[in-house]
């Protein structure tokens, strides 16, 4: 399972911004952004996750599972994320930045 510190810094980068571009938005300090990225901050607090997850245009409920604050919920789309999951498990490291270059060009596309 990926880490929240790894989950948001994911998100952020397929939108494209910044972190200074975040710290603008949000009012959440760029050090703070960055050590929420690298896993040094393991517990924000729910309403930090809740600004965020606006931002990035991201379920609140990811952020709040992988940070620990609630448990993982099963639905559809968990049920089909965890058979993407399960392929992507053969994907090449060259496919999967591929996928996911892809991913942020749709996104992009879309919001564009």
């Amino acid at each position: 399972m990926k880490t929240l510190g790894r989950t948001l810094k994911d998100s952020r980068e397929m939108i494209p911004l910044t972190l200074r571009q975040v710290e603008e938005a949000t009012g959440i300090s760029n050090a703070y952004l960055s050590q929420l990225e690298n896993d040094k901050i393991k517990s924000p607090s729910a309403n930090i996750l809740y600004k965020l997850a606006n931002i990035y245009n991201i379920e609140l409920d990811s952020l709040l599972v992988a940070s620990g604050i609630i448990e993982k919920q099963s639905s559809k789309k968990s049920k089909l994320l965890n058979k993407i999951a399960l392929s992507a498990k053969e994907l090449t490291q060259d496919e999967e930045q591929a996928l996911l270059e892809y991913l942020r060009f749709l996104r992009h596309k879309k919001n564009g």
